[in-house]
């Protein structure tokens, strides 16, 4: 079993820079892939960035290449996301999720059902 719990999220003028934590308990060595999810409001839920924990291989939407970053900390079982200048779209609810062992993230990372761990999300929110 893993818990994820998020921070890091808050309010910021379009252009500035947030950086999202996600604490991973339990059986963190159980999970192949950790992403991050967010769901603007009244919205679907949406693949941000994924990556595989070994080896540490990323994934990302194009709406966010070359300005999020994905990493991970294994000493401290957190996962990062560092989101630089952030836009009005940007502005979500954003989620921390795991994989189980054996589904690692590959061209289709982005599917939700794919992830069985989730956090209870944090709030983003980006003023222009």
């Amino acid at each position: 079993q893993v818990q994820l719990v998020e921070s890091g999220g808050g309010s910021v003028q379009a252009g500035g820079s947030l950086r999202l934590s996600c604490a991973a308990s339990g059986d963190t060595y159980s999970s192949a892939c950790m992403g991050w999810f967010r769901q603007p409001p009244g919205k679907e839920r949406e693949g941000v960035a994924a990556i595989n924990t070994g080896p540490s291989s990323t994934f990302y939407a194009d709406s966010v290449k070359g300005r999020f970053t994905i990493s991970q900390d294994n000493a401290k079982n957190t996962l990062y996301l560092q989101m630089n200048s952030l836009k009005p779209e940007d502005t979500a609810i954003y989620y921390c999720a795991a994989r189980t062992r054996d589904d690692s993230c590959g061209g289709l990372w982005y599917m939700l059902s794919m992830f069985v761990y989730w956090g209870q999300g944090t709030q983003v929110t980006v003023s222009s």
